[in-house]
């Protein structure tokens, strides 16, 4: 019976001079990836199909995926010979995240290795496997010794002119805004990850890559030499000092290549870039908290110089009972009545855990201070056994700005010493996840988004905030932590249109397991109590997430579970009133609970809080603003 059913799951067509197909098919049966040759032999050009089987209809998600790599001795994509497929495998691991959009996951598919041979007899496998929401694969090449440099992947999604895209110009800040774009005319480097959506029907897919390691650089998006072809792009010789193109040593295996699948919930809800990703190593990770921070770089580009804002700081997360604030760049010449070591014991003797900025040193140019403590070991082994000795509990690290195999070196070089002294650890203008926070469970969170530090760059964000914090849950947040630096009420040097609701719905639209709240003390004291207490209560971490609607830059609604409470967060990216209906058939059967809802009020700079009783039979229509937004809490009433 087990051997039927695993039949059922995953077929594998025999190779034969009728058809050169192999097809991968996910448990579920919904998604299936094949194997194909266009010459119909045994030899020649591979390459995958990928389609998605909903209730009413076969979609063919992408038509093709160009396969292949170039080594510096030989190539793998031309005449290459199908030699056989492995024994189909059930890949079938539950995790537990700390941190993230779900404490419970599953790492479960279908996999398959399929071994090729080039004209020089030299051996390339490709292992795939196929997922509930989504496939992916990674190319292997088995020998047990060798040194060799990669010149180039030959990997390749083609997308049909009539698929919708919601792409960002390559950056290596990757701060940029997504375009959304209904062909394939816009011709450049994109980053990831990259959305897509199949004709008019629900299936949309993700692309990203995954458990990038020491063995190879990050990679990039790129349709320049054909419009319809996005390739996986190696770095450029000018992006950063070093080798651009990666070395490898034999044995070897290469990041997954991920493609996320289904309808937009399962876009929004897949945390697939951690499952496929390596398991953490880390023994004991009792001393890894999330939780929200205080910040003052926000409202004060120079905050941290000054003792006493820095205690301000300290006093509105012990008043909000935040657990941390952020001690920024500068806090080297902190003056105006005590020093760095000052302001740790403030923080301590208040309940409050301090984290410190750091420059990575990466770059001559960049000269924020501190900018010389991290590059080396020896001096990130001085500086942290300093930091541990002062009661610091994570640092933030800043400046990377290259996404070449030597960088990959230096982000693994500080998260596995920083464990050694059970240091937290983020990253600021850097590279979006690929799955290193399952790895390295005390790396928190990431920066690699426009987020509200951009009302302080230019004008620009005031008008594009609103459309781009509801692209933000279907791109960026997906694929790991995004350190948005959200929930700012006072504005800064550029003004906001959301509204107060939209602010405070982003505490739970946005998931970073350090929560940087960016506003001023006042910002927040000057809150009604509600919205106070919410900002409170909200976690940084979850046990689950759901999709409850939305469309990408028009409005979003998720919930998010912490224990037995529930926290909502909706917001309206249109510049239209609107009523958005909260379906509430995620709760536990029969049991009720207690709904206190916070949405715009009457003008965008006011609330309106309801509390009523709800279970999952329940529907309630909520009214935004434009631009507008609400949270809730929901507690169970027993």
């Amino acid at each position: 019976m087990k051997t039927k059913l695993f039949t059922a799951l995953l077929l594998l067509t025999a190779m034969s001079a009728v058809s050169q197909e192999l097809t991968v098919t996910s448990p579920n049966q919904k998604i299936s990836v094949g194997l194909l040759n266009d010459r119909q032999v045994s030899t020649g050009e591979w390459y995958l199909k990928v389609s998605y089987h909903s209730d009413t209809q076969i979609s063919e998600v992408i038509p093709r995926i160009d396969l292949g790599l170039i080594r510096d001795d030989q190539g793998f994509s031309k005449d290459l010979k199908f030699l056989k497929a492995g024994k189909p495998t059930t890949i079938n691991e539950d995790y537990s995240a700390i941190h993230g959009k779900r404490s419970q996951c599953s790492n479960e598919g279908n996999e398959v290795v399929v071994a090729f041979e080039n004209p020089g007899k030299a051996r390339m496998n490709l292992i795939v496997r196929a997922y509930n929401d989504g496939v992916v694969f990674r190319y292997e090449f088995p020998e047990r010794e060798g040194v060799f440099t990669i010149q180039d992947e030959l990997t390749a999604y083609v997308v049909p002119d009539t698929t919708e895209r919601w792409l960002q110009k390559f950056d290596l800040s990757n701060e940029g805004l997504y375009n959304h774009m209904k062909d394939d005319q816009a011709q450049q480097d994109w980053s990831y990850p990259a959305l897509f959506h199949v004709g008019n029907n629900a299936c949309w897919y993700l692309v990203h890559e995954a458990d990038v390691d020491r063995d190879y650089c990050a990679t990039k998006l790129s349709n320049l030499d054909n419009r319809s072809s996005y390739k996986v792009t190696l770095p450029y010789p000018h992006e950063g000092e070093g080798e651009a193109l990666p070395t490898i040593n034999l044995p070897w295996k290469s990041p997954w290549r991920v493609i996320i699948v289904g309808d937009l919930s399962d876009i929004v809800e897949s945390t697939l870039v951690d499952d496929i990703s390596s398991p953490s190593n880390l023994a004991d990770t009792d001393w890894i908290k999330p939780g929200k921070v205080s910040w003052n770089y926000w409202s004060d580009n120079h905050g941290t110089r000054d003792f006493k804002t820095v205690c301000e700081f300290t006093d509105l997360a012990a008043a909000m009972d935040w657990p941390y604030t952020l001690f920024d760049w500068e806090w080297d010449v902190m003056t105006n009545g005590g020093t760095v070591e000052d302001a740790a014991k403030y923080a301590l003797s208040k309940g409050v855990k301090p984290l410190i900025w750091y420059n990575s040193g990466m770059f001559k140019w960049i000269t924020a201070t501190p900018v010389d403590r991290m590059k080396t070991h020896e001096n990130r082994m001085k500086e942290f056994a300093w930091l541990k000795e002062k009661g610091f509990a994570g640092v933030k690290i800043d400046f990377f700005l290259s996404e070449k195999q030597y960088m990959i070196d230096y982000y693994l070089d500080i998260l596995e010493d920083a464990a050694k002294f059970e240091l937290l650890v983020y990253f600021h203008g850097c590279l979006v996840p690929r799955g290193w926070a399952r790895t390295y469970p005390h790396l928190m969170t990431y920066e690699g988004v426009r987020g509200a530090e951009w009302y302080n760059n230019n004008p620009e964000l005031t008008t594009t905030a609103p459309e781009h914090n509801s692209v933000m849950p279907f791109t960026r947040n997906v694929v790991g932590s995004m350190d948005y630096t959200p929930v700012t009420f006072a504005n800064s040097q550029h003004p906001h249109i959301t509204s107060y609701g939209h602010e405070l719905a982003l505490s739970v639209v946005f998931e970073s397991a350090l929560q940087h709240m960016a506003d001023r003390p006042e910002g927040y004291a000057d809150l009604p109590d509600a919205a106070k207490w919410f900002l409170r209560e909200v976690p940084a971490a979850w046990d689950d997430t759901k999709f409850l609607g939305g469309f990408p830059g028009r409005d979003v609604m998720l919930a998010r579970q912490n224990g037995d409470a529930w926290y909502l967060g909706g917001i309206n990216s249109e510049n239209k009133e609107k009523t958005l209906t909260i379906n509430f058939d995620f709760l536990t059967s029969g049991q009720k609970y207690k709904l206190t809802l916070i949405a715009d009020g009457k003008h965008d700079k006011s609330f309106i809080t309801r509390y009523l009783v709800v279970d999952e039979t329940s529907k309630l229509d909520v009214k935004l603003l434009r631009r507008g937004g609400f949270a809730a809490n929901l507690t169970p009433l027993y």
